[in-house]
């Protein structure tokens, strides 16, 4: 931001892009600086990192290649000429308003005359925002220089920036916004999409859609607050005078980290000093009235007082440790409290092969690959010291050696380990463990045997175990400000390398040094080496001698070393790669199409897909038996229990004809926002360390975990049946959490993946992909039918969808169709309709799968109403047998592993037949042959990922899948190479919100939703492509409100997943709504009643706390819950309530609350109109993700669009 003077006195004050992206960094700095321009008396630190200045240096270096291979492209350009790269020149003068006149100018005139490229287009807006002559506001003008700006074929401009992250960065989204307003402004068209060209060569592309409203809302923010600053002076009446922004400023941001931020937290001695405290934990305590760390170390001294938004024990956690930093003495070691000595007691015994372990890694390391990409980061120093201080380093100048540091390494490991079999390798915080596994998947060297070290607890990472057992007297855990504990006199040498900053900085000077010509510059490169060798040494043996430290805690406090044992065989299956995979890899690396490319790797993911679920799963569970509760609480389907709550609804006891011991507990407490905790499904329970059970094969000092079963659900927990493992004593204490149980076991799809892959290997290994359902969708070509076999051109479009559906299947060639169907489309009648067709006509042989058996028996249903007679549609029942008491279905009811006989009946008859089942039952050819249906339908493929599709397909000739990825989306739990985890249909649609018209059908109309709502959900989530069936219109409401949205905002301040605020506001709007009465042809009028409502909550305490609202209210009846349980219902009337107060009270962030699929499913459930209660400032604030952007831009949307319906203002709470 800078000023620019006018003749007559006043003032413009220039903001550009980077001003919007500072200040929604850090607003409190961003206004100290301003301050710095008005002239106010203050000083601000230097923005002096060398981190920054190397990546600013190479950032410029990466435009520079992106401008030359634009230059090779299209050639040199001329302003006012047509094609060619056109560059603006800046001046040097870029305050100069004639200046930035001239190159705006300039800038225009490249687009009207047609330039394939602008570089550093030049947008000057003085008035962006007019002054304002009553109240003396100045004006405030806007400048910007854009990277690139490219013309597309229907000459719109698509703005593009070069940025040297490898992902897109919210920050540079609101830049390529930002220039698109201008470009607009202007008077040229904006490309609807934008592009950031990343370091990797990467082009992330954005609509500008998902990052405009975001951006318009920071904008304004951005001006307010310049305002605001610009209206305050002094005690003579001059701005120059005025006091500078205070630590604190109500309504003003602080981001708490950064140069500006804090000497102010400092000073203030603000609660931000306390280690380990997160800002929503500041702003409630400093809410409650403990402003400074000293207030905050007196909680303790008394009972714990309740504090909104916070458990008692983090409060108490919190005042502990302020009360142990108050006892810290300058110049002095800091106090230590040994507050939990039986922690220590996860330290092994000391081995004499033990190592102790250090990288160092530079994320800035660029090494250039085919086409303009690139690969980034590298770990150039693997260094170790064994237990006698003897150092190890191995070097890595390049992505090869890195492969072969690797390998060494573990053969390293290897042989110490048949010397020493209970050796550890000790490490401080995660880096080490997850840089390993990374490097090992990254090179596709030692992935199973970094995995077997793993498993078998050979890494002991001490931080957890520090922070678990220790109170620290200072404001960081960092293994640096511990030393003065344990390394006495041998300080680190002030003069060389002092932190990982400076060490990877010293080694890009050092490796540019390295590669000179002159013998004394190489000199000094190696002497750098050396310094960072001598950190990396330090470093190591620091980690030794806390190990030793702690040890010596442990015996004063007679806790004994965690005994060496043999490893038992744990629970996770090993991690075991197929050379398939490997094949694939090989293909995918050597051809030419990015398509064939892009196939390729996937089908190598999709290989060892349920291996990487399975560690992925296991490697977070033994996280969460050894890290601090607080790290993992908010994790999908975690329970921290409330042990003064939860009790033993069933002691031991013993069934009848049961050989083992069970209780039930009844557990309440806090559930992580997102969770689905399933009537049926296994969990773990949790117990803290030591276990009131033996834990064979632990790891040290974990905390105690057994599988359970949850038998019932409640607003505020669960119940769950707990079994007594043989030859353990019974045990009456109750657990700390319940988390998640595992995944279930891949069964035959893993086989079945395998050999799919190893066809489609050798078929490329021949040069040519297979025609395969499957191996199209990956490709994402169009389906390939028998008159059309190069799929060029669009599928028939009729009047009728289910005949063009038939139709398309019929002359289907070993391929798939895709139909997506928007909220009460009709899909499942469409599916109905088209099985019994191709059944009873055709003859054809087809299955059902999906992801659950409750969408698959949905299905079938469909298909016996249809009038499909029962014999031909068939099913395994959940469990291989119907439950006692539940009803018959329509359909036959199969016997357990009865699939093969009824289709193989089906076949001698010649009749045609449907069969229901999972991926695991599509996947045994034991139940189903080989290619043995004409035709696979996948219900529900916006949530059925690639893998198990891969594994049912190979049961079929043809796929079908329907479904709608708009809606909740699949969750994986493992990460895998390629996006194979990414549900079928969502993969098919790519970056689309609706399929293309050459992949499949869209079904256009909705019957539930009135057009008002319709148009709603459409811009949201349809590319405007759904409208309400004319029989929509017909259902009216009178006496309840306007239909379609309407938007609530309701103040409220603290509050993170419950609000009673928006609570009685829910129960304003039902009251209300109850009054209407409800028009349907065909029916008679009605009064509405308590189940013509709903009310959608994102997390269960809204659930919890809406539902005694309702029931105090008289409105016991209204169904609520969360967003999953309502997913396939209707109502007239839906209220969604997001409970959150502000985006830095989200837990899980606004990426979770304001996901577009879930507020998609919420507002189209209703039929008549859709209410939205939340916080009017839940708005605010920048996401730290794109994907945050994209839900946020969705939300604001919303309210935008309804505003207009929102209720008189004296009726909003």
């Amino acid at each position: 931001m800078f000023i620019q003077q006018h003749s007559d006195g006043g003032i413009r004050l220039m903001t550009s892009a980077s001003d919007l992206t500072a200040a929604s960094m850090c607003e409190f700095a961003f206004l100290r600086r301003v301050d710095v321009k008005f002239g106010r008396d203050v000083e601000v630190p230097p923005d002096d990192d060398p981190m920054l200045r190397r990546a600013a240096g190479l950032g410029d270096e990466h435009e520079k290649r992106v401008l030359q291979s634009y230059r090779e492209q299209f050639g040199e350009g001329a302003v006012g000429q047509p094609g060619g790269v056109v560059e603006i020149p800046v001046s040097e003068r870029r305050t100069a308003e004639s200046d930035l006149l001239e190159a705006a100018e300039a800038t225009i005139a490249a687009f009207t005359g047609g330039a394939d490229i602008v570089f550093q287009a030049t947008f000057f807006d003085p008035e962006q925002r007019a002054a304002d002559l009553l109240t003396g506001d100045p004006a405030i003008g806007f400048i910007g220089f854009a990277d690139f700006l490219q013309r597309m074929p229907d000459g719109a401009y698509e703005v593009q920036d070069t940025k040297l992250a490898r992902r897109a960065k919210v920050t540079a989204l609101m830049q390529l916004a930002a220039y698109a307003e201008q470009l607009e402004r202007v008077g040229v068209r904006a490309a609807p999409e934008t592009t950031l060209i990343l370091g990797d060569g990467a082009r992330s592309r954005h609509r500008l859609a998902d990052i405009s409203p975001v951006f318009r809302s920071r904008r304004g923010r951005l001006h307010d607050i310049l305002l605001d600053r610009a209206r305050v002076t002094g005690s003579d009446g001059t701005r120059e005078s005025a006091e500078p922004i205070s630590w604190g400023a109500d309504g003003v941001f602080a981001c708490g980290r950064c140069e500006v931020c804090e000497p102010e937290i400092i000073r203030a001695r603000d609660p931000l000093l306390i280690a380990g405290i997160r800002s929503v934990q500041r702003d409630a305590l400093v809410a409650a009235g403990y402003r400074i760390i000293d207030a905050v170390a007196t909680i303790a001294d008394g009972e714990i007082p309740e504090i909104s938004g916070l458990h008692p024990q983090v409060v108490e956690r919190l005042s502990q440790q302020a009360r142990v930093q108050l006892a810290a003495l300058p110049g002095e070691a800091p106090p230590v409290q040994v507050f939990d000595p039986a922690a220590l007691a996860a330290i092994p015994a000391p081995d004499p092969g033990d190592l102790f372990f250090d990288f160092e890694g530079d994320p800035m390391y660029r090494e250039p690959g085919a086409e303009g990409s690139a690969r980034w980061g590298i770990d150039y120093l693997f260094g170790m010291v064994d237990a006698s201080e003897r150092f190890t380093a191995l070097w890595a100048h390049t992505l090869d050696a890195e492969k072969q540091a690797l390998v060494e390494f573990l053969e390293l490991v290897r042989k110490r380990r048949a010397q020493h079999p209970a050796m550890k390798i000790y490490h401080y915080a995660a880096y080490e463990r997850t840089h390993l596994l990374s490097l090992a998947a990254r090179h596709g060297v030692g992935e199973a045997e970094v995995d077997q070290l793993l498993r078998e607890h050979v890494f002991v990472d001490l931080y957890p175990i520090v922070r678990r057992a220790l109170r620290v007297g200072s404001r960081s855990y960092s293994i640096k400000k511990l030393e003065p504990l344990y390394m006495g006199a041998e300080l680190r040498d002030e003069a060389g390398v002092t932190s990982a900053a400076q060490s990877v900085t010293e080694y890009a000077e050092a490796m540019a040094q390295l590669s000179a010509a002159d013998p004394t510059t190489r000199a000094e490169g190696q002497h750098r080496l050396d310094a960072i060798a001598d950190y990396n040494r330090y470093d190591c043996v620091s980690t030794l001698r806390l190990r030793d430290w702690m040890l010596t805690l442990a015996t004063e406090h007679r806790i004994a070393p965690y005994p060496v044992e043999t490893i038992a065989e744990a629970e996770a299956p090993r991690l075991e790669l197929s050379p398939v995979a490997e094949a694939l890899t090989q293909h995918a690396e050597t051809a030419q199409d990015p398509r064939d490319r892009q196939a390729a790797a996937l089908a190598a993911s999709a290989i060892d897909y349920h291996q990487r679920e399975q560690k992925s799963f296991w490697w977070a569970h033994f996280a969460r038996l050894i890290d601090p509760v607080e790290d993992w609480a908010d994790t999908r389907d975690v329970l921290i229990v409330d042990e003064g709550m939860s009790r033993v609804v069933a002691d031991w006891y013993l069934p009848m004809r049961a050989r083992v011991e069970r209780r039930r507990l009844r557990l309440r407490g806090e559930i992580a926002p997102g969770s689905n905790l399933k009537i049926g499904a296994d969990a773990f329970l949790l117990y803290e360390y030591p276990s009131p059970f033996p834990q064979p094969g632990a790891e040290p000092g974990s905390r105690g975990t057994r599988r359970v079963k949850i038998v019932d659900r409640h607003d505020d927990g669960v119940t769950v049946e707990e079994m007594l493992a043989g030859g353990i004593e019974s045990y009456d204490r109750l657990p700390t959490a319940l988390v998640p149980g595992p995944p279930p076991p891949a069964g035959a799809q893993r086989g079945a993946i395998e050999e799919w892959g190893s066809a489609l290997a050798a078929a490329l290994q021949r040069g040519q992909f297979p025609a395969d359902p499957v191996v199209d969708l990956m490709r994402r070509t169009p389906p390939r039918l028998r008159d059309r076999p190069d799929g060029t051109a669009k599928l028939d479009e009729k009047d009728d969808p289910i005949a063009a559906v038939i139709s398309a299947l019929l002359r289907l060639d070993r391929s798939y169709l895709a139909v997506q169907g928007p909220p009460g489309t009709g899909k499942t009648y469409l599916a109905a309709q088209v099985i019994k067709t191709l059944v009873e006509d055709h003859g054809w042989r087809i299955g059902v799968v999906a992801q659950s058996h409750r969408v698959v028996e949905n299905v079938l249903d469909g298909v016996v109403e249809a009038g499909l007679a029962a014999e031909h549609t068939a099913k395994v029942p959940q469990g291989g047998a119907l439950t006692e008491g539940a009803p018959q279905p329509g359909y036959t009811v199969l016997a357990r592993n009865g699939q093969a006989a009824f289709l193989a009946e089906h076949a001698r008859s010649g009749f045609g037949c449907v069969v229901g089942g999972t991926a695991w039952d599509f996947a045994n050819q034991t139940r189903v042959l080989r290619q043995e249906l004409d035709l696979l339908v996948i219900d529900e493929a916006g949530q059925f990922s690639l893998a198990p599709t891969i594994a049912a397909s190979v049961a079929a000739q043809r796929l079908l899948l329907l479904g709608d990825p708009q809606q909740l989306p699949q969750v994986s739990q493992g990460s895998h190479p390629e996006p194979v985890d990414t549900s079928a249909l969502g993969w098919l649609l790519g970056e689309h919100e609706t399929i293309p018209e050459e992949l499949g059908f869209f079904l256009a109309e909705t019957r539930r939703m009135r057009p008002e709502l319709a148009e709603v959900v459409s811009e949201l989530a349809y590319e405007g492509r759904l409208h309400a069936h004319p029989t929509a219109s017909h259902r009216m409401v009178e006496g309840a409100g306007a239909a379609g949205l309407s938007w609530h905002p309701v103040e409220h301040e603290g509050n993170s997943t419950s609000s009673v605020e928006e609570a009685a506001e829910v129960v304003r709007i039902a009251r209300e709504a109850l009054s209407g009465t409800l028009y349907e042809l065909g029916s008679m009028p009605r009064q509405l009643t308590q189940q013509d409502l709903i009310v959608v909550a994102p997390y269960n305490a809204q659930v919890e706390c809406v539902s005694q609202a309702l029931a105090g209210a008289g409105l016991g009846e209204v169904r609520v819950g969360t967003v999953d349980k309502f997913q396939g219902q209707e109502a007239v009337i839906a209220i969604v309530t997001l409970a959150a107060s502000s985006a830095e009270d989200v837990p899980r962030g606004l990426e979770f609350l304001l996901m577009r699929n879930r507020l998609n499913v919420a507002i189209s459930r209703a039929q008549w109109a859709a209410h939205l209660v939340s916080s009017e400032r839940l708005g605010d604030g920048l996401p730290t993700s794109s994907e945050g952007v994209a839900a946020l831009s969705g939300y604001l949307r919303l309210t935008e669009r309804g505003i207009a319906q929102a209720p008189p203002a004296e009726t909003i709470h």
